[in-house]
């Protein structure tokens, strides 16, 4: 007995000792902002509203709401984004694309959102349009993303976040063309880039390596997407470039209806990476929050984000 617990003890004592991440204590709260979209039924309407309170007293940086190709989400992006200003306290960002309009047809969405008091763009080249595939730029319209934030410049002085691609953009020619393509974007006027979420924090702080080597200086800002349906995700990250570990799925597996348990490692496996991100110097957060509050709370938490005195919640 006293021999094989001696074994078992040598055994657990001759691997490399793994420090902790510092206290959380020991690091300043985080700079956040958050994601939503637009929602397309009353009771979904609801469901975002409830997700806007929940987290509006952390007091975000500011509040991105998603937009789609044609006019229907372009609408109700737009009513969400006028209530946020008239009835939160939040600075709401808008998304801006260039798919399937004019540039006189974008302008003129640019200075509704300025004449509704929104300060805050997410400019993007934008998805395909249902049906197609691949992207083709409107012939009176702006062409890429580095087009469309000379445009808004043009137009006031917005905040302009624009997007960033730690795995490269799926329609990327190579890793050295989509760095271009957001440097550009940063010249043209961006103030800061917000990445596709990510997994592993190595694709993340190699990719700062790589923009600071070509020349970019403003922030990073790392998407982070807590994930509770694993199997969503997979086939969400397929079509989007992003990477799944295989660690990812061990932790998942088994869970395809527990839903329970799901989210308990969801807030484990973000909590990891956010404090590993923290600890090597990453103070703003930027969380795709699929309108379901619990997670992001709780992770933000984690961090060190605590709500305003006095704030709504």
């Amino acid at each position: 007995m006293n021999h094989a617990m001696t074994g078992t003890l040598a055994r657990w004592l001759t691997g490399p000792r793994v420090p902790g991440l510092p206290a959380p204590s020991e690091l300043p709260p985080p700079r956040l902002s958050f994601e939503f979209f637009p929602p397309k039924t009353e009771k979904l309407e609801e469901q975002l509203w409830q997700c806007i309170r929940r987290l509006e007293p952390l007091g975000p940086r500011f509040v991105s709401v998603t937009y789609g190709a044609g006019g229907t989400t372009q609408e109700r992006t737009h009513a969400t984004v006028s209530r946020l200003v008239s009835e939160t306290s939040l600075t709401p960002a808008a998304h801006l694309t260039c798919v399937g309009a004019t540039r006189d047809e974008v302008d003129a969405v640019a200075r509704r959102y300025w004449d509704a008091g929104v300060r805050h763009i997410v400019a993007l080249r934008g998805d395909p349009p249902a049906g197609a595939s691949e992207y083709t730029p409107h012939p009176g319209g702006y062409a890429q993303a580095e087009d469309l934030v000379r445009g808004l410049r043009r137009i006031g002085e917005f905040d302009i976040s624009v997007g960033a691609y730690p795995e490269g953009h799926p329609a990327a020619v190579s890793a050295e063309a989509d760095l271009d393509f957001l440097k550009r974007k940063i010249d043209a006027g961006a103030n800061r880039a917000i990445t596709q979420y990510f997994f592993d924090t190595d694709v993340y702080l190699r990719f700062l390596d790589r923009c600071l080597a070509a020349g970019i200086t403003v922030p990073i800002v790392p998407g982070i997407l807590p994930v509770s349906n694993f199997s969503q995700v997979v086939k969400f990250s397929a079509m989007c470039g992003a990477s799944v570990p295989a660690w990812m799925g061990k932790l998942f597996e088994g869970l395809e209806e527990d839903a329970e348990t799901r989210r308990m490692v969801a807030t484990v496996v973000a909590a990891e990476q956010v404090r590993l991100l923290q600890a090597n110097g990453v103070d703003e957060f930027h969380f795709y929050t699929l309108n379901r509050p619990d997670l992001t709370y709780a992770i933000a938490h984690i961090l060190g984000a605590r709500a305003k005195v006095g704030a709504t919640g």
